[in-house]
């Protein structure tokens, strides 16, 4: 899963990304209004942490624009806001609902509950309803953050999940590593890795149980490719 931090005071910059990353998310930064609004019209996004006192502008300017659907890129309209910030007063967490925000969080926190309150929300519904693709006896709920094989439930990290819903939205064509860096991975992914490779490697495992098909194949020099006619199970 895919998490815009929009902040500007950079030791809390780093010490969400850190957190987050080890907790398997992907990690973009903006550090004000202009670069967050440019990160989401270029990148589709799960979740967006926001502050609201920013070097340009307020961060309900922000959330205002989103949830009217000015910044019509790559994110959408499910997009999940988490307002982090030092204002506590009653009234601006009422706004910031208000707005659109889908929580509010107060500074100073606990990082345990702001990884509690990004589960919550990346678990919600989005504003569209809840999402259930089905691949033969492969069947995800994006809303739920749940995936299935048959009438077994998959245990995935954030990247299994990320990744695999990535190719169940293009079933049949071929994806390489470079596009699964681009939609699953943060900016700062080096494209030199095996990172991409060792992901869909403990992916497969976990689809694969004895006899059953391979659900996840390898096209050598070009990609990976989710076979769409794998007889239904469940």
């Amino acid at each position: 899963m895919r998490v815009l931090v929009v902040e500007d005071e950079e030791d809390l910059v780093e010490a969400l990304r850190y957190g987050l990353v080890r907790a398997d998310y992907a990690v973009d930064i903006a550090l004000d209004i202009a670069q967050a609004s440019e990160k989401l019209y270029a990148a589709s996004y799960d979740l967006m942490i926001l502050d609201l006192n920013l070097p340009d502008g307020d961060g309900f300017e922000l959330c205002r624009a989103v949830r009217a659907g000015e910044l019509n890129g790559e994110s959408g309209p499910g997009l999940r806001i988490l307002m982090l910030t030092a204002r506590d007063r009653l009234d601006d967490r009422v706004r910031g609902l208000d707005e659109g925000a889908d929580d509010y969080l107060v500074k100073p926190f606990a990082f345990p509950e702001l990884l509690a309150r990004v589960r919550a929300l990346l678990r919600r519904e989005s504003a569209a309803g809840s999402a259930v693709w089905q691949v033969g006896d492969l069947r995800l709920d994006t809303g739920r953050y749940e995936a299935f094989r048959g009438d077994r439930r998959l245990q995935l990290t954030p990247k299994e999940f990320a990744v695999l819903r990535y190719l169940m939205s293009r079933p049949g064509d071929v994806v390489s590593s470079e596009d699964l860096l681009e939609h699953v991975w943060d900016e700062n992914a080096d494209p030199f890795t095996n990172t991409v490779r060792v992901t869909v490697g403990t992916l497969r495992r976990k689809l694969a149980v004895e006899d059953e098909e391979q659900l996840i194949e390898t096209v050598v020099r070009h990609g990976y490719r989710l076979l769409e006619n794998v007889p239904d199970r469940s």
